[in-house]
């Protein structure tokens, strides 16, 4: 019997070893296709359901709007950007124009175009330098007109205006006091409803009974709560809003205009109602209102993955087909006006998204595009929900990506941090993600405290805690991988943008022995600078950056305390910076003050300029060109795979 075990002994070494000696990382995945533009995306139907639109480069390779007829194969191009390329846009209500908005180099003085989809006339809606537009509403009961914010008097605040898509004409609607942040028409167009932040850092729905009669309060939370107005009611006698109070997380609510009363009508006790804003995920999620009936037909709430909860018994059953119809998550992208016929898109961590036709009639779906069709047979890697406990007892929830067809043992590791900091990590196809499990690295992502999403408690545990338990979260995450056997210890860098920039560089100089290199893409080195420095559109919520950052003012110590641009004695690891040129959140003053203080303190650095790029890179090219850069740098002093670079044409990246 001893011996008859032995045997099995041997034979599973043997099998193990010889497992492990073929276990092999699959072929590296091109730059080009992870970091390119997609083939297609952000597919919309126009209102009277007619016409297909999209998102598609053009022979040079920058993103336009295409159109199709529905049913038939006829696309043709719609514009002619020649920059930065186009990605987000809406059709009008008078099935004739699409609007889009466009800013210079990522400066984020955004200007509203609308094109004509039968003549191509292309019209710069807001023609005015150096302002700043956003694109507020759209109604069936008003096809002709926009609603639009224009800081044309003060740059601090955007006043609200009417145009006429026919003529361009643009007419005053409302003036902003300054601490406007959100405006909602009602049934017949008119904005008798706004979302303002107050002084001590909270939020206000205010209220009027017509367009002639002044604001009143209608409700106020203070800076531990969040609430925002949405939608009014078809008769206009009830105002849809989401908030917190009363509760932990976000929920929606319908408060009555005549009575007061409120009720709510969708919440979970952990996870907010999921608006889409905030996350950075783009089309399709948040809250469904008919655009017509002015009913809330269903919510989601990001948990591990996104889920949806009808709240109109007429689409449960739609969602019971979609379910089935393919493989992802779901999201309605658009819709026609009779609500017949939908786009629906399915996101998935392994694959690209697929975009569907749906018809409620029948209830079946047709198959549209796929968004990048060189993804599929690729052996592309799962992205795992996580979660730990930090070391004063937060459950801190995240996802873990393993690199395919190696043991997850031992493994170069990439802490990848979010933005924000009041945004989370998503489940689903994360190109950055899919690069680095390609190159041989295990991706830990992590929703520190101060991430939104999961209830106000958990937001507010992050409150003037930037470099201090918020970084222990990190510090945590880093600690829980090297537990579990993932990560070797000493190959681990850590990597982000924006909020996620600054925690690199609060990593690398609070915890210099923790990590082996650093990655920053527009990280604040200096919270007084950065918050001194705010664009002016910013303005409305300063209270806010002060009572969850701190004030630069009366807090200038603890500032300073948790700025990494004063300890870079400290630093060890080597660190790659990169920084866009025009960005107005993180300037380039904050990249530069802590690569002269590296340098004059003979700390290793490396830093590139994209002087055509904002707080967001773009441009394909400088895309490409970037992650080329991290991911030379990441195999030098990781030792995961690194792409031949080859010639990549067309960028702008400096080496400074």
């Amino acid at each position: 019997m001893k011996f008859l075990r032995l045997i099995i002994s041997v034979v599973f070494l043997v099998l193990f070893y010889f497992n492990n000696a073929n276990a092999e990382l699959p072929p590296l995945i091109p730059k080009d296709v992870l970091f390119g533009n997609p083939e297609r995306i952000n597919a919309q139907l126009s209102p009277d359901g007619q016409y297909l639109t999209y998102v598609s480069p053009d022979e040079k390779n920058v993103q336009q709007i295409w159109i199709r007829t529905v049913g038939r194969e006829d696309d043709k191009i719609l514009t002619a950007d020649k920059n930065r390329g186009i990605r987000r846009y809406s059709w009008a209500y008078d099935n004739q124009h699409l609007l889009y908005m466009k800013d210079s180099d990522g400066d984020e003085n955004y200007h509203l175009y609308s094109v004509n989809i039968q003549t191509g006339l292309v019209r710069d809606l807001t023609p005015f330098e150096g302002k700043r537009a956003q694109l507020i509403a759209v109604d069936p009961a008003a096809k002709n007109e926009l609603l639009v914010t224009i800081n044309l008097k003060d740059r601090r605040k955007a006043d609200l205006y009417r145009i006429n898509l026919t003529n361009g004409a643009t007419e005053f609607d409302a003036g902003n006091p300054g601490n406007i942040v959100g405006w909602v028409p009602d049934a017949q167009f008119k904005v008798r409803a706004a979302t303002a932040t107050t002084s001590e850092g909270g939020f206000e729905i205010l209220y009027r009974d017509d367009v002639d009669q002044p604001w009143k309060s209608l409700r106020r939370w203070g800076p531990d709560d969040e609430g925002q107005a949405i939608s009014f009611s078809s008769d206009n006698k009830m105002l849809f809003a989401i908030t917190s109070h009363d509760a932990n997380a976000v929920r929606l609510i319908s408060i009555d205009l005549q009575k007061g009363n409120e009720a709510v009508l969708a919440e979970d006790p952990q996870y907010d109602i999921s608006t889409g804003e905030f996350e950075g995920r783009g089309e399709g999620t948040g809250v469904i209102i008919h655009p017509t009936k002015k009913i809330i037909q269903a919510v989601s709430f990001y948990r591990e993955t996104l889920q949806w909860q009808a709240l109109d018994k007429t689409i449960s059953t739609d969602f019971e087909v979609l379910r089935n119809l393919h493989k992802g998550q779901i999201s309605i992208n658009s819709r026609d006006l009779s609500d017949n016929i939908w786009i629906v898109s399915y996101n998935r961590d392994d694959g690209p998204t697929a975009y569907y036709l749906y018809d409620r009639k029948k209830q079946t779906g047709k198959l549209l595009f796929m968004s990048e069709p060189r993804l599929e047979g690729l052996q592309l890697a799962s992205m795992k929900p996580i979660s730990f406990i930090s070391r004063d007892g937060l459950t801190i929830h995240g996802y873990l990506t393993t690199p395919v067809g190696i043991p997850t043992k031992n493994l170069p590791t990439v802490l990848l941090v979010h933005g924000g900091p009041w945004a989370r990590d998503t489940w689903g196809f994360n190109p950055q993600v899919q690069w680095l499990a390609n190159r041989g690295y295990a991706v830990l992502q992590v929703n520190y405290r101060g991430s939104r999403g999961y209830g106000k408690n958990f937001l507010k545990a992050g409150n003037k805690e930037w470099g201090g338990k918020m970084q222990e979260d990190l510090v945590d995450a880093t600690q829980w991988i090297v537990k579990q056997g993932l990560a070797d210890p000493k190959r681990i860098a850590i990597m982000g943008r924006s909020y996620g920039g600054y925690a690199v560089l609060a990593g690398l100089t609070f915890t210099p022995d923790l990590f082996a290199a650093g990655v920053d893409i527009v990280g604040p080195s200096n919270l007084s600078t950065l918050l001194k420095s705010i664009p002016p559109h910013f303005a409305p919520m300063k209270a806010m950056f002060s009572q969850r950052v701190g004030d630069p003012e009366s807090e200038a110590d603890l500032l300073k305390s948790r700025s990494p641009l004063f300890f870079v004695d400290r630093m060890k690891a080597p660190l790659l910076i990169a920084q866009g040129g025009n960005d107005p959140r993180v300037k380039q003053a904050e990249s530069e003050q802590i690569v002269e203080a590296m340098r004059k303190a003979n700390k290793p650095v490396e830093y590139i300029l994209y002087p055509d790029e904002g707080h967001y890179f773009l441009r394909p090219e400088n895309r490409i060109h970037l992650n080329s850069v991290i991911e030379t740098f990441l195999g030098k002093h990781l030792g995961g795979r690194v792409e031949p670079p080859g010639d990549i044409k067309g960028h702008s990246g400096i080496t400074k």
